[in-house]
């Protein structure tokens, strides 16, 4: 389970970078009146590892006789701006326009043989997140955040008719989000390590004449993203 792997990856990750960081203990206070402020904003830098929830046609020994579907999740990354605003004392509302590079890959085991789609998406993200932080201590605090985000796939092939031997995408796709990160006062920044888990709610599956789509029922998004964030 590749997707399963990665995240147990990244929970490492994130969680040992931080208590590296905060076993420091700084004593002098970085940036007072940071979360005063009613508006902040900064940029990301991300690692995605995508994949597909995949739900096959009851049918699937009738086409062409496909015995087994299996949905490879890859690792992409992401570019983001970050537009913050203050809610309360606990609470910002966050908008994190992005552009995403993806790709996933579809395995076809055939009665003789085997097969295997690469499915590259380039997406423009709008996730819409409300962070609920902790109480500060010194330069530290966690936070946890959920929501939803819209993605449009640049990359979409749902139009094109002269390939016979694609799996065809939608364009639009939705999620609900939900993470966890920590927040670093730094002397001139906050840096914020971010993991966030998306699951798609619309089938982006394209119905198409070959066996590479007839052969599912539904494809849904999912996705692991471990964000660095500089505000």
């Amino acid at each position: 389970m590749p997707l399963l792997r990665s995240v147990i990856i990244l929970h490492f990750i994130i969680l040992l970078l931080p208590l590296s960081i905060y076993s420091q203990q700084p004593k002098v206070k970085n940036l007072p009146n940071y979360d005063r402020q009613r508006f902040h904003f900064g940029f990301t830098l991300g690692i995605n590892n995508m994949g597909f929830a995949v739900k096959r046609n009851p049918d699937l020994v009738t086409y062409d006789t496909v015995f087994v579907i299996e949905a490879a999740s890859q690792s992409g990354f992401n570019l983001g701006i970050i537009s913050n605003m203050r809610v309360g004392e606990y609470l910002d509302l966050r908008f994190i326009p992005a552009l995403s590079f993806a790709q996933r890959t579809m395995h076809y085991t055939f009665a003789r043989s085997t097969d295997s789609k690469i499915i590259e998406s380039t997406f423009l993200e709008f996730p819409l997140d409300l962070k609920f932080k902790s109480y500060r201590i010194n330069n530290y605090r966690v936070y946890v955040l959920g929501g939803v985000k819209i993605a449009y796939d640049l990359a979409s092939q749902k139009a094109v008719e002269e390939k016979t031997d694609i799996v065809k995408l939608q364009r639009f796709d939705h999620y609900w989000e939900i993470g966890f990160g920590f927040d670093f006062y730094l002397h001139y920044f906050k840096f914020a390590p971010e993991l966030k888990v998306g699951f798609g709610v619309n089938n982006v599956l394209v119905p198409y004449a070959n066996v590479y789509s007839s052969s599912l029922d539904a494809l849904k998004s999912k996705v692991v993203l471990l964000s660095f964030n500089f505000e």
